[in-house]
């Protein structure tokens, strides 16, 4: 078979790094400082860009508070990056399945094995955003900035009404023009020269946690820094279910294992319960009214 030359990229992660030239010579203790020395650049990157990263959870706390979804679409590592941050928020904060969705080009066979040519297909990407809605946003992650799946999910969501961001590891990434927010994260050049698998995506995990968790505080999903949204699905979690209720409250185990049981296992009723000294009902109640906010809903029941 032939090889057929392509468009080469431009982006500062296919650079060689002045830094690890030598990477192939040098013993592991010094390759593994090598690396080191590179994932510690990654938080000032990730810093120089919260500003950006503000307006974008503002943006999509308030389209999640009124019904609407965050789509994440993204390829190869970048989309796999997405799709653990979708999943894991189903547990952590209880968040129903569908509120945040990753596509990664090629669908699920993809997320272990490399499906050729997906990330190259404007087409892919725009059908894997038809169900963008105008309500919704849009996130699109690739490491040089350029991936034509994301291009066409980011150009129809866009043309949808979605609120679109990019997070690149490219500054001057070609489809920045496309979206309301880019969140370019300057990673440079990679230790192995292209390969976006280390800082670019480390960056992008990192800019995910931030965003998504500062997303969920916003709607209510915490109470202080305690997960009171957690899915007590295992041992462990209904452990943790007690624990949280001693650190908010200050109470013993057996008034938390007590309030939890009047409560039917509800932790969010539970602490409204204890904090407020009032009835399951009049907690629920309250949750409901206060769009499940544990702080708002005791001053409710408090001033009721």
């Amino acid at each position: 078979m032939s090889f057929v030359p392509s468009t080469r990229v431009e982006s500062p992660t296919e650079r060689r790094n002045p830094r690890t030239l030598d990477i192939d010579r040098v013993p592991t203790a010094e390759l593994l400082q090598l690396l080191n020395n590179e994932d510690r650049l990654l938080p000032d990157a990730v810093r120089a860009v919260l500003p950006e990263l503000t307006q974008v959870v503002d943006e999509t706390a308030a389209r999640l508070g009124a019904g609407g979804r965050l789509h994440y679409f993204g390829a190869g590592t970048s989309g796999r990056i997405a799709v653990m941050d979708a999943a894991e928020l189903i547990p952590t904060f209880s968040l129903p399945p569908g509120v945040v969705v990753a596509h990664h080009a090629g669908g699920e066979a993809a997320l272990t094995l490399p499906v050729e040519g997906t990330e190259d297909s404007v087409e892919l990407g725009a059908g894997d955003a038809a169900g963008v809605g105008p309500g919704d946003v849009a996130l699109g992650l690739t490491a040089s900035g350029r991936t034509p799946y994301v291009e066409g999910a980011l150009r129809t969501a866009r043309a949808a009404g979605a609120f679109t961001v990019l997070l690149s590891a490219n500054p001057g990434a070609l489809l920045a023009d496309l979206v309301h927010v880019h969140l370019g994260v300057d990673t440079g050049p990679e230790a192995i020269a292209g390969s976006t698998r280390l800082k670019a995506a480390t960056a992008q995990k990192m800019v995910l946690n931030s965003m998504s968790t500062a997303v969920m505080v916003a709607l209510g999903h915490t109470y202080s820094n305690l997960m009171v949204d957690v899915a007590a699905a295992n041992g462990k979690l209904r452990g943790r279910v007690v624990t949280i209720l001693v650190e908010a409250t200050g109470l013993d185990e057996s008034v938390c294992v007590d309030a939890l049981g009047a409560a039917g296992g509800e932790l969010k009723t539970a602490l409204v319960c204890l904090l407020a000294d009032c009835a399951p009902a009049a907690a629920r109640g309250a949750l409901q009214v206060c769009g499940g906010r544990v702080r708002a809903a005791v001053e409710t029941v408090r001033n009721s």
